[in-house]
């Protein structure tokens, strides 16, 4: 009985077929596997730099809020007590005056008095407005009842506030920057937003710490991403990067502003 052999010739090229074959799929793994690496690592270098740039963005943020801090401080110091301080001085020296009045001694040591009282007066406001006592002294809970009683008697505006969160004494400068993120909000509402109105209230929800603010002002566009651009945005985006928390923020033109941050 014959059997049929492949020649040895076929079988050689045969063998350098499947051996190419099995060559180029190889060489054409390696290739699709090296582009897809460097398309990932790409992308991977192109968040980091976004990261790296988000990074500086709130840093910068931070540095100019603190310049613009202190170039307020400067100013409310030279307009309010040095000025009056330099009529006080003023005043003093005319009291060394041989030739004055029991009357006129009696009307320069009154001013005297009043400005000196405007000044202390107005030294406290500056320390406040920097640190309120009241919240290094007793918490975030009472800064922030005492933060919605300013506004609603200097800037006539009715707060609601709730808190159904017990803040933590030891965690106080974590509870500054929530503290600023309020005072922001609630100066945003009053200046831009012409709120009458605001809601701020403390609640837990999925084991974390989330604030819900609210006003009744004339709201904004909030998809349009340049309304959020400004430098109070950016700063509160920095302190809710360093707490590492959330927000979230809906406003329409006409309808006030809702906010919602977690801590």
């Amino acid at each position: 009985m014959r059997t049929n052999s492949i020649p040895e010739k076929e079988l050689v090229a045969i063998i350098l077929y499947i051996s190419l074959f099995f060559i180029v799929v190889a060489v054409v793994l390696i290739i699709f596997f090296y582009f897809s690496r460097k398309k990932i690592i790409q992308k991977e270098i192109e968040n980091k730099n976004l990261e790296i740039q988000h990074q500086k963005d709130q840093l910068h943020a931070i540095i100019v809020t603190q310049e613009e801090e202190r170039k307020r401080i400067a100013q409310d110091l030279h307009d309010d007590i040095s000025s009056k301080l330099n009529i006080v001085s003023l005043n003093s020296h005319l009291l060394t005056s041989s030739n004055l009045t029991e009357q006129e001694v009696g009307e320069i040591t009154e001013n005297i008095i009043s400005l000196t009282a405007k000044a202390l007066e107005n030294s406290r406001k500056i320390a406040h407005n920097l640190l309120p006592p009241v919240f290094e002294k007793f918490g975030l809970n009472a800064g922030i009842e005492e933060l919605c009683e300013e506004f609603e008697s200097g800037k006539s505006v009715q707060t609601h506030y709730e808190n159904e969160l017990d803040f933590d004494e030891n965690d106080i400068d974590r509870h500054l920057h929530v503290f600023r993120i309020l005072q922001e909000l609630m100066n945003n509402s009053v200046r831009h937003g012409k709120a009458a109105e605001i809601w701020i209230s403390f609640r837990l929800v999925d084991e974390t710490p989330t604030c819900y603010y609210e006003d009744n002002g004339v709201g904004f566009d909030s998809k349009n991403a340049e309304n959020q651009k400004g430098l109070g945005w950016k700063n509160i985006d920095s302190r809710i990067s360093f707490l590492n928390g959330t927000i979230k923020l809906k406003s329409e033109i006409g309808k006030g502003l809702a906010v919602v941050f977690t801590f």
